[in-house]
């Protein structure tokens, strides 16, 4: 599979086209040798996320885990890792979900790392994917995730419902995108 995408390139605010693939050994090694330290350094929230082990014991060993990889001239932008058979929806009751378990950009392409970051819109296209995916999978779009806390607003500006913190998971906010054409 490999989608093409565009991205906006922040030095010149021009729009590039990237690829949307599936998570492969390559991205997982990308994240380790080219992201890692950056993440720590810079404190980011997701900098003990262990992308090889979702590659090689999550999305490699369980049919209902799916990985995405985003890359632009080879190098790895973003990741994400979502869940496709067993979570439901808060938004409709008995409905079925995409769930998104990680998302991540590249430490290059964050603000709070890099200014003017390389590229924008990698965690928006993955979304946009996500929910594509569910569309796909018979779930309406319906998309839903925690979010760590210095990514609400993100989710928040994107369109996704805030349905409060979640104690099962160590009270991270949970967002939901509801049914697709709500949202068009």
């Amino acid at each position: 599979m490999r989608l093409t995408i565009q991205l906006i390139r922040c030095q010149d605010n021009l729009a590039v086209k990237a690829d949307l693939v599936e998570l492969k050994q390559k991205h997982a090694d990308d994240y380790t040798s080219n992201w890692k330290e950056q993440l720590k350094l810079h404190e980011q929230e997701d900098k003990f996320w262990d992308w090889e082990f979702k590659f090689e014991f999550v999305i490699c060993r369980q049919s209902n885990r799916e990985g995405y990889a985003i890359e632009y001239e080879s190098q790895t932008q973003g990741l994400m890792l979502i869940e496709t058979q067993m979570h439901g929806s808060r938004l409709a009751e008995g409905k079925r979900l995409v769930y998104v378990e990680g998302i991540a950009s590249a430490p290059w392409n964050r603000e709070p790392i890099q200014r003017p970051p390389r590229f924008k819109g990698v965690g928006t296209a993955l979304l946009s994917f996500a929910r594509t995916r569910s569309l796909e999978l018979g779930f309406e779009g319906r998309v839903g995730l925690h979010s760590l806390p210095g990514a609400e607003k993100f989710y928040e500006n994107l369109g996704m419902i805030e349905l409060g913190e979640d104690e099962d998971y160590d009270e991270l906010v949970y967002f939901e995108y509801g049914l697709w054409r709500y949202f068009r």
